[in-house]
């Protein structure tokens, strides 16, 4: 193990030697057995830009920290000291921020509008001990985005440097998108396709969670058996899961995945708009995932406990509209239309209601078995649904009792009246047509209407919750519409979105929506598009075929086109099938509960802003059954459904906000811009760059740069999107740009235009198979570009060397870097100081450096004047200037490490105190057995939890490193001797 002594020698940025060569330190982190786990990058010439990974412990390497008091100068000649002026500012750039630094570094660095709501989930993640949270809010807020800040924050403090997303496999390639070309993250997606294509790409046997830094995958795959060793082998610094509340229920797959990835990975953030299903241990239970330590009993706690662990807003939220109002229309109101039935549809109501869900006094629905008593409204809303629903109930009602009779002969005569009730429904039900079906032909109407045909771009999306449904749909709609008939896996103007396309599909036919020039108009979907999916880039329009009997899956389809970033009112519609005898006065329940279910969703939209809170349940099922049990005690609508909560803003689903308020952190940049570093930093790597990689503004966009990579800056694409690889011919050609404005209107072309490619892009894709990805490249400061220049910028120094700068000042001054790290590797106390002095033994320090250097002129333009004194004098002054910076570090530590020290002594009173509470609840429990298994939970979870307290505590020496010397010109050196 290497020692606590050991562990501080090494930080980013730093060199070392290891195998007889120079490397550049990248990353550091602690393993468990293997030491520090160090990835550098080659420096000297026979490794030059080469990446490897040593492990700095007896056994395996020696690593070796270059002296800082060893550190040569050396004159610095390049045109206005580029060179050293490059070097330190990428210097900074490579070092992360200390943990005790809880400002946002990144905000408004990125192709997102910077409002302040969705910063709170990044600042209340980082005021943790971990950066572990619940992202809770309300459909439609950007919860995708928030993400992406995190992440950038976590990134640029070295904490996000292996990332792992999961997510619905729908939106993979969506979230994928939004990360990549908003804030520059790329990940590697593990999708089926995906997976193929890396095996073929790495080593055999090596895995590709260790083998790729930053992955998405869906939680479809992720949860595989075959995936679970693969995962048990790696830590990560991030992991997302969205739409989590798919973990909550204990013991299923989904639930041991999170319990899997939670204790492997340092931030954990958790995001869903329903994350809570209405029972206290549950909610407890997936709090649980970010702190073990919250709450003993998962069953019995208050939000105090829990406050710290999740975010939640909705669009009513005073600091959310008042932002994001006028980029989000307000809906017009949902219009419920009636469609009476037709004459075959009317004799189904009556079978139902006459034989399942009114027989009249006296009788009983002819049904036995699980779920007997709802089962009627179960028949009831699959028909409601469609005709062909309605048989494929029957169908499946009839061969469950089949093999109820088979496995069980003494249940075949009990169940005999019910089958051969079904039979007859299924005959009557055979009758109908979906040409004359009451809904079938009012949908072809709104649809003309709406002017949705061939030879229009108008767009819908329709909801249905039975996949019979949209089958029928499917084949009747395309005859009706003038559209041509397509295969229900083939592309087309109608298409259909389900759980059983695989996720290549699902990906590709969201994707196809959100282009304005696919072919793509009527998208039919289940409710697999109620979460996450963005479906308002082209569209505005909705209906509700049938609508689900649950206020939160009404919330979340409406949420897909009435969201942040829609610029036209949405319109929602809901088809009502309804008897011929219907009285509108006395309405039947069913036709009741459907419309008046769109009415109070709509209301609670406009006003309280969640519609969950309404029956409190949060659980969409749950809802359901609620529903229905209420019609089946004849239960009047406002009984059911009430008006308003109680408690509209209950425990946990309150308007929890964290404060916005707060200054960002200013990096310190000796460069004006990200574009002025980038320009000099090529003219530094290469010498003649429009020659060497033909890098060239654009004379019809000057906002634009083009370049081509060499071959190491391509290793580095490998890993960006590789359908954005393929369409953009990115290898080929670089097309980036520093200009916001000029960045969101080539994405917004991009989704308006997917089949416009530049010049030597790849072009073999149909306009089907295209991904909307934009042709040119906003670059942040964490785009690997700027990373790869970076890199290539502090390798231009030779070994333990630092640069020699005559600038205005009085006497010679040195530039230094001081660090104290904990065993993680992260930074916990960070000074950028410089000092003076050091001739008279009297040293000053100055811990502005970025100050010091313009006032010196170090900057731009400059004249690089000859130095003209005494080198060896200079270099004689070097161990006095690392002496005194170590002195001064110990005197800075003591106020930069106390937010830190508070913050871990507040969690080891709460680890103790959670650890009596705990033992205070097993004592309770009656079986042995049960109290030994959590006398070891807690035992497990409290040595954990104090091993990570003493891993983020500030251990070993400081790190220190001469980052360069500022030197008098020659008339003030004559005068001081140098």
């Amino acid at each position: 193990m290497t020692s606590v002594t050991g562990v501080a020698k090494f930080a980013p940025g730093m060199q070392v030697r290891a195998r007889d060569e120079d490397w550049l330190v990248v990353e550091v982190s602690e393993t468990s057995h293997d030491g520090t786990r160090l990835d550098v990058r080659g420096i000297s010439p026979l490794v030059r830009d080469q990446r490897a990974v040593f492990f700095a412990h007896d056994s395996l390497d020696k690593v070796t920290p270059l002296r800082p008091e060893d550190t040569d100068l050396v004159v610095d000649g390049s045109p206005e000291c580029r060179r050293s002026r490059l070097f330190i500012d990428a210097l900074i750039r490579k070092t992360p921020l200390p943990l005790s630094e809880q400002r946002l570094a990144t905000v408004g660095t990125h192709l997102v509008d910077d409002l302040v709501y969705q910063r709170e989930p990044a600042k209340a993640a980082l005021r943790g001990l971990r950066p572990r949270l619940l992202i809770a809010d309300a459909v439609g807020l950007g919860k995708t985005l928030e993400i992406g800040l995190l992440l950038s924050e976590l990134i640029r403090r070295g904490r996000g440097e292996r990332i792992l997303v999961v997510t619905p496999k729908a939106i993979l390639e969506q979230f994928q998108h939004e990360l990549w070309t908003r804030f520059a993250i790329p990940l590697v997606r593990l999708d089926s396709s995906g997976i193929e294509r890396i095996r073929q790409n790495i080593p055999a046997g090596r895995n590709p969670f260790s083998y790729y830094k930053r992955a998405i995958i869906s939680i479809d795959t992720l949860r595989s058996d075959r995936w679970r060793s693969h995962l048990m082998q790696v830590t990560w610094d991030a992991v997302v899961i969205d739409e989590s509340h798919k973990l909550i229920n204990k013991g299923t797959k989904n639930n041991r995945l999170a319990g899997l990835l939670a204790p492997r990975t340092d931030a954990l953030v958790l995001a869903s708009a329903t994350p809570h299903n209405g029972e206290r241990e549950s909610f407890g239970e997936l709090l649980s995932l970010l702190d073990p330590t919250a709450i003993p009993d998962t069953s019995d706690y208050d939000e105090t406990q829990l406050g710290h662990l999740y975010v939640r807003r909705h669009k009513m939220s005073p600091d959310v509209s008042a932002e994001i109002g006028h980029k989000w229309a307000t809906r017009k109101k949902p219009e419920a239309i009636d469609c009476v039935a037709s004459d075959a549809e009317q004799r189904i109501f009556e079978e139902l209601y006459d034989v399942w869900v009114s027989p009249g006094e006296g009788r009983s629905a002819p049904v036995s078995g699980k779920g007997a008593r709802l089962f009627p409204y179960t028949l009831l809303k699959a028909f409601l649904s469609s005709h062909e629903a309605l048989a494929e109930t029957v169908r499946n009602r009839i061969a469950a009792i089949d093999k109820d009779a088979a496995d069980h002969p003494e249940n075949e005569e009990s169940r005999a009246p019910e089958r051969a009730a079904l039979v007859r429904l299924g005959e009557v039900a055979a009758e109908a047509a979906v040409e004359e079906a009451a809904k079938f032909r009012r949908l072809v109407t709104e649809l003309k209407e709406m002017r949705v045909g061939p030879g229009s771009d108008k767009r819908v999306v329709v909801f249905s919750e039975r996949r019979a449904t949209l089958r029928m749909l499917h084949e009747a709609l395309p005859g009706e519409l003038g559209f041509e008939k397509s295969t229900e896996r083939a592309g087309g103007a109608i298409r259909q979105l389900h759980g059983n396309l695989s996720d290549d599909e699902q990906q590709r036919t969201v994707k196809d929506f959100g282009l304005a020039d696919s072919d793509l108009r009527i998208l039919l979907t289940g409710d697999i598009a109620a979460e996450g999916v963005n479906l308002h880039r082209q569209c505005y329009q909705m209906i509700h075929y049938d609508l689900p009997w649950s206020l939160i899956t009404i919330e979340q389809r409406n949420g897909r086109i009435d969201r942040y970033g829609q610029q036209t009112p949405p319109e929602i519609r809901a088809l009502l099938l309804v008897r011929q005898d219907e009285d509108p006065e006395v309405p039947s329940a069913d036709r009741l509960v459907s419309r008046r279910l769109l009415e109070r969703e709509d209301e609670v939209h406009r006003t309280l802003g969640e519609a969950a809170s309404i029956l409190g349940l949060r659980d969409e099922d749950a809802e359901d059954k609620a529903i229905k049990e209420g019609l089946a005690e004849g239960k009047a609508f406002d009984e059911i459904v009430p008006p308003q909560p109680d408690d509209p803003f209950d425990l946990f689903m309150a308007h929890h906000t964290v404060d916005g308020s707060g200054a960002r952190y200013r990096v310190p940049q000796l460069f004006s811009s990200t574009r002025a570093f980038v320009e000099e930093a090529l003219e530094e790597v290469y010498g003649d760059p429009e020659q060497k990689i033909h890098k060239e503004w654009d004379k019809d966009y000057p906002e634009l740069l083009t370049f081509c990579p060499d071959r190491e800056l391509q290793r580095r694409l490998l890993v960006l999107p590789q359908s954005y690889l393929d369409e953009r011919g990115v290898l080929d050609k670089l097309r980036v740009t520093f200009d916001p404005g000029f960045a969101q209107q080539r994405l917004d072309r991009a989704r308006e235009l997917s089949g416009e490619r530049p010049k030597g892009a790849i072009t073999k894709q149909t306009r089907r198979e295209t991904s909307g990805w934009p042709d040119v490249s906003y670059l942040t400061d964490q785009h690997p570009v700027v990373e790869w220049l970076t890199d290539k910028v502090l390798v231009r120094l030779t070994r333990n060397t630092a640069p020699v700068i005559t600038a205005d000042v009085d006497e010679p001054t040195f530039l230094m870097q001081g660090m104290y790290s904990n065993a993680k590797g992260h930074p916990t106390v960070l000074a950028w100081s410089c000092v003076t002095g050091l001739e008279r033994g009297a040293p000053e320090f100055d811990d502005d450096m970025v100050g010091v250097l313009e006032r010196a002129g170090v900057k731009p333009k400059m004249l690089n004047r000859p130095f003209a004194g005494d080198l060896d004098a200079l270099r004689a002054l070097v161990p006095h200037a690392v002496a005194a910076t170590r002195r001064h570090l110990a005197e800075l530590r003591s106020s930069q490490e106390e937010p830190l020290i508070e913050q871990l002594a507040e969690y080891e009173k709460r680890l103790a105190a959670w650890r009596k509470a705990s033992q205070s609840s097993f004592e309770q429990l009656t079986l042995a057995i049960h109290r030994e298994h959590a006398e070891k939970r807690v035992e497990k979870t409290a040595i954990e939890v104090g091993q990570l307290i003493e891993q983020l505590a500030t251990q070993g020496e400081a790190m220190i490193r001469v980052v360069g010397v500022l030197v008098p010109t020659t008339g003030a050196d004559e005068k001081k001797g140098v």
